[in-house]
């Protein structure tokens, strides 16, 4: 049990920093706005049509691929990191895992998820 102390303690750490962060921004935040601070900054002009219109399917399911995917590249590092401790089960485990993974990717790329036209 001794081992998760540290990492207790890094968790309280990030946890306390990032409430400290969020409240100091709250409260040192700029209450007069004017119109050159709410003005469209992503893009740099006006928006030709109300934002409430509908988005195409294809960029939502472009968004649920990236963190699908994301996420389970993240199972990665621990894996990589402990390659020389595992066993056989767990190498063709992870094996077994990214052949999966690249059966989704190249299913999602037939069927056509990942073309904009």
């Amino acid at each position: 049990m001794i081992e998760y102390y540290k990492i207790f303690i890094m968790f309280i750490i990030c946890v306390i920093l990032a409430v400290l962060i969020l409240g100091l921004s709250y409260i040192l935040k700029s209450k007069n706005y004017n119109w050159e601070k709410i003005s469209a900054y992503e893009c740099g002009f006006q928006p030709f049509e109300d934002t409430r219109n509908r988005f195409d399917v294809k960029f939502y399911l472009v968004a649920i691929l990236f963190i699908i995917f994301d996420l389970e590249i993240a199972y990665l590092f621990p894996w990589a990191l402990s390659i020389k401790e595992l066993n056989i089960e767990g190498v063709i485990s992870m094996i077994i895992f990214l052949f999966i993974l690249t059966i989704g990717f190249v299913y999602e790329w037939k069927k056509g998820a990942l073309d904009w036209y």
